[in-house]
């Protein structure tokens, strides 16, 4: 059966990626985005856009919403720092008013994009959803604290929601792929560097207990990740707040993310060692089992050189557009 949603932060790489799937999928979807990190042209044809803010969303969300899909949220963990009542505002208020807008709506599903900077450090990998929440950030800080809102909302209102955690999210679906400036997630980085606009890739540390001395994180390919969005819309239950942690359970270090660079490029990637940057686990891996079996949700593209080729596509595509 098709829907109406509204996909907030739908003009931005995630929210862009979900809304594109959406609309493919047969759905009516509207775009309420602020455009201060996302871009106009990520908005897929066939969807509705409202420039605006979330904490504004009540000017346009009624009844005739089957459920949000919430994307609406600053992402940046250093800004936080430097920051915090930004994210607070914005992470925190905004979702505040976006839920009231839902209640007095009558709208009763809820997606939330959350994130597994909730963790912070991990006592033990992979990490479960049962795993102690301590995040190191206002970032990590924020989406903990809409997710304990959401949880509330769901036990006292009967809201039917699914808070989505996310690993590391890389790759490109068509025209959505990762651009934010400043850029500070690794794949990107490193495909700048092989296209020539780095002279190389800062790789932080190089002596952690990992098979060689680097960092491991989990990638997931950001189309997969789309994919659990629209599972979820059918797998959630009113007055339940469900948590899964997204990612492919399986880890890939530094090295191996800039080694496949190259492979996949044919360009060279020159590596500089610097020190370790404080408060980097050496292995951030997700244990994705409650997503299997509440979603029904298996990655399809595990493979880090078809995340990798597909983000590099997009990257040729953008310069491409900059000649």
């Amino acid at each position: 059966m098709t829907s109406r949603y509204l996909v907030t932060g739908g003009a931005g790489y995630v929210g862009g990626t979900v809304a594109r799937h959406l609309v493919e999928a047969g759905h009516e979807v509207t775009v309420l985005d602020d455009l201060s990190t996302g871009f106009a042209e990520g908005v897929p044809a066939g969807a509705e856009f409202i420039e605006g803010r979330i904490q504004d969303a009540a000017k346009w969300l009624d009844g005739s919403y089957g459920g949000v899909l919430h994307f609406a949220a600053f992402s940046q963990v250093g800004e936080s720092v430097a920051k915090p009542e930004k994210y607070w505002e914005n992470n925190v208020g905004g979702t505040m008013a976006l839920l009231a807008a839902m209640r007095t709506a009558g709208v009763r599903k809820l997606v939330f994009s959350s994130t597994a900077a909730t963790y912070g450090e991990p006592e033990s990998v992979p990490i479960t959803e049962s795993a102690r929440t301590a995040p190191t950030s206002p970032y990590g800080a924020s989406k903990l604290a809409v997710d304990h809102m959401i949880g509330g909302e769901c036990a006292a209102h009967g809201l039917a929601a699914v808070s989505l955690r996310y690993f590391n999210v890389a790759g490109a679906y068509g025209a959505c792929g990762e651009r934010h400036d400043p850029e500070s997630h690794l794949v990107p980085l490193v495909l700048e560097v092989a296209l020539g606009r780095r002279e190389a890739i800062n790789v932080y540390g190089d002596d952690y207990p990992t098979p060689d001395g680097t960092c491991v994180r989990d990638y997931i390919h950001v189309a997969d990740l789309a994919e659990a969005h629209l599972l979820a819309l059918d797998a959630m239950t009113p007055g339940e707040h469900l948590v899964c942690n997204l990612g492919n359970g399986n880890g890939f270090s530094v090295r191996e993310v800039v080694e496949t660079v190259r492979r996949v490029t044919g360009h060279p990637v020159p590596e500089v060692i610097a020190a370790r940057r404080p408060g980097d686990p050496a292995v951030l891996v997700a244990s994705a089992e409650t997503a299997r079996e509440r979603l029904g949700w298996h990655p399809s593209r595990p493979d880090l050189a078809d995340i990798v080729r597909d983000a590099w596509a997009f990257t040729q595509e953008r310069e491409r557009g900059r000649a």
